[in-house]
């Protein structure tokens, strides 16, 4: 359980509503915990979601905090509240720095990371919360944690998508990223990532639990019916693809650390791969060549084409 709005809250690890008494909880938390206690036959990962569940609302004081909004292990120099969710406001797990500590040049950056996800999101509970209630503050930890579980992951791939920007601006001025790129009928690719290993298609994805991959899809219990982010990832690449006309070299699926056991895991088959998904803490390295396969490009052409044929969202 990370920090992220798509995970699931502590009371839906413990299911029960954040209404439930003191008394409920306790019994829904010991009926969990017996039964994915590992030395009872169950899952190590589940009961480990149980106890940090626990922690956050198991006492009076903690569940307090965490119904007011309170970050879990947040300190004076991190954000918090609504802040640590707002569009560049502060380096946390998600969003991008608001201010640099160096002056080394960053990675040319074209398009809005993550603003067509908050767009959606912002839209989505708008509907949840009812067209005629005001919304003060859309961003409230408070309002955010009440929100189904559908409408928190928006947040959280905005969130996500951002995080990745953050970690492409960082590579310096030799790498060029163009952000939510239109793909038609597919709807946008995330990022479009240019280095001298290649052109990258890259989507940022946080489903709020851990994920594996299964007969070359990723599959995990978080994941909507019916999604199939690998499938969705090629025809928006190939979407794009043609419209520019510039072939990409290889795609992404970048997802939390902790969603995934491996800093990089082919999907397909070695000599012809479908993509790769990459945890967020290894994504600079997989760009910046030390993973990935030998080669170059023409930068410089390539990046001219795309500034002529690419279209944003």
């Amino acid at each position: 359980m990370t920090d992220s709005p798509a995970d699931a809250t502590p009371y839906e690890v413990l299911g029960v509503p954040a209404t439930a008494d003191d008394e409920t909880l306790r019994r829904a938390y010991r009926r969990a915990a017996r039964e994915s206690h590992p030395d009872l036959g169950g899952d190590a990962q589940r009961f480990r979601r149980v106890q940090l569940a626990w922690e956050r609302i198991g006492t009076p004081a903690a569940r307090r905090a965490y119904d007011t909004g309170a970050r879990p292990g947040s300190s004076s120099s991190a954000p918090t509240g609504s802040a640590a969710w707002r569009s560049g406001s502060g380096r946390d797990d998600y969003a991008p720095p608001t201010a640099r500590r160096d002056s080394r040049p960053r990675a040319r950056s074209h398009g809005h990371p993550g603003g067509r996800s908050r767009e959606v999101f912002l839209a989505a509970e708008r509907e949840w919360v009812g067209l005629g209630d005001p919304v003060e503050d859309p961003y409230d930890p408070v309002l955010v944690r009440s929100a189904p579980r559908h409408v928190r992951r928006l947040l959280g791939e905005a969130l996500a998508e951002e995080a990745t920007a953050a970690i492409i601006a960082d590579m310096g001025i030799g790498v060029t990223v163009w952000h939510d790129l239109d793909a038609g009928a597919e709807g946008k690719l995330d990022h479009a990532v240019l280095t001298t290993t290649g052109l990258w298609a890259v989507e940022s994805i946080d489903w709020g639990g851990p994920v594996h991959v299964e007969h070359g899809e990723v599959v995990g219990e978080t994941l909507a019916p019916g999604e199939r982010p690998v499938k969705e990832l090629v025809r928006a690449a190939r979407a794009v693809q043609k419209q520019t006309r510039v072939r990409f070299t290889g795609r992404l699926l970048v997802v939390p650390d902790s969603a995934v056991d491996e800093d990089v895991e082919l999907i397909g088959t070695p000599r012809k791969p479908t993509a790769f998904i990459v945890r967020r803490g290894a994504l600079g390295q997989v760009l910046s060549g030390s993973w990935s396969p030998e080669g170059s490009v023409d930068v410089f052409a390539i990046r001219d084409r795309l500034q002529q044929t690419v279209r944003f969202v």
